[in-house]
């Protein structure tokens, strides 16, 4: 499995803004307000990945104090990160499709209640894409100078 590359996440991003930008002008007046919760949940999930990662890392690099890490559970991690980066990635748009199209209407209560729910969670997405990446790195086997010599 290749490493997720950032220029595909962005690009991504950004065709998802812009068809969420575009689908909304028709479809906006008959959507029910957006929850708040995407919120809180994706940031959990962000920091449980980015602490997945920090301890992966360290017990891959046998640090003290850790134990052995399976490699089946590194390959799920490393499944599980790029899987979270792509999602993350296509949330984000999503939800910053809404923040532009809500931009053009911050006079009217609901699409400014609107607006930052749904800036928040494209936020908070773009922390879990990061999270994600850094569990990929952290799943890396790194080189071992024993089999350098070889």
């Amino acid at each position: 499995m290749r490493p997720s590359r950032p220029g595909v996440l962005v690009g991504l991003f950004v065709v998802v803004t812009i068809l969420t930008w575009a689908l909304l002008k028709p479809l906006y007046v008959s959507l029910p307000t957006m929850p708040w919760t995407a919120i809180p949940t994706v940031l959990v999930l962000a920091i449980g990945e980015a602490y997945s990662g920090w301890m992966t890392k360290a017990r891959i690099e046998r640090r003290p104090d850790t134990k052995p890490v399976d490699a089946l559970a590194v390959a799920r991690l490393a499944a599980l990160a790029k899987a979270s980066a792509y999602a993350g990635a296509v949330f984000a748009g999503l939800f910053a499709g809404f923040t532009l199209y809500t931009a053009e209407l911050l006079d009217q209560r609901v699409p400014r209640q609107d607006f930052f729910i749904t800036g928040g969670s494209a936020l908070v997405c773009v922390l879990l894409v990061c999270a994600a990446l850094y569990l990929e790195h952290c799943c890396k086997v790194p080189k071992d100078s024993a089999d350098d010599d070889r």
